[in-house]
């Protein structure tokens, strides 16, 4: 006796079966191997931990000699580390870019030209280095004469430390790289302003101004200089 088998007949019995089961999407577009054995599982990854710079000297003493080190910045260029000038705990920092020609001999911060030009600089102003603080962003002097621009955001960090270590209560930026290292990446803009800057500490106000190697080679620049520096001095601008 032969069967009444009808293959469409049966095809739509299950898939109404299916439908009523609720299964309505197929769950994946291709066909799976479901006697296969699963992949091995890899084993996981061990996470690298972030690493993290150690904390800085929280003493003056103890900073200053870190920051003229061997773990200093600069220490790879193998050149002297200039130490800052003057008097520790002035109520004025001037904060320049970096030591110049003749100091990598003499050791001495400003020991040249841009330091003769900053002494009058002070005396303008009522002030000496015996009672100013005098330090550079960079402690070294590398061949091209300018602050790598890929170290400035360090040195900004360390100089900002050693404001907070200092404690001056108005700060003298002069030249560009100096100026950013306090007032950020767009800072020079800002010249010829006093402004309140955070520290760790507290806050100081700074001004930006020329550097003195540049008003030895731009002349015409130190009556523009001379209009801030009467600001830091509690004068008022001329218009």
């Amino acid at each position: 006796m032969a069967l009444d088998y009808d293959w469409r007949r049966e095809a739509a019995s299950a898939l109404e079966w299916w439908r009523d089961a609720g299964v309505d999407t197929l769950v994946e577009a291709e066909a799976r191997d479901w006697t296969a054995r699963p992949a091995p599982r890899a084993a996981p990854v061990p996470e690298t931990p972030i690493a993290t710079a150690p904390a800085l000297p929280d003493t003056l003493e103890a900073f200053l000699a870190w920051r003229l080190g061997d773990e200093a910045p600069e220490a790879a260029w193998g050149l002297p580390l200039i130490a800052p000038a003057g008097n520790p705990a002035a109520d004025l920092l001037v904060l320049l870019d970096l030591p110049e020609a003749f100091d990598a001999e003499s050791r001495t911060l400003l020991s040249g030209p841009e330091g003769r030009l900053l002494d009058r600089i002070l005396l303008a102003i009522g002030r000496s280095r015996e009672t100013a603080h005098v330090a550079t962003l960079a402690a070294a002097r590398p061949a091209a004469g300018a602050v790598p621009a890929d170290l400035e955001p360090r040195l900004g960090e360390l100089m900002m430390h050693f404001i907070a270590l200092t404690g001056p209560a108005r700060v003298l930026l002069m030249g560009q790289a100096a100026t950013r290292a306090v007032f950020g990446p767009n800072g020079w803009s800002r010249r010829g302003s006093l402004e309140c800057v955070n520290h760790a500490n507290g806050t100081v106000e700074a001004l930006a101004t020329w550097s003195p190697r540049f008003l030895l080679e731009k002349p015409a620049a130190k009556a523009e200089a001379w209009k801030h520096l009467q600001l830091l001095i509690g004068g008022r601008a001329i218009a």
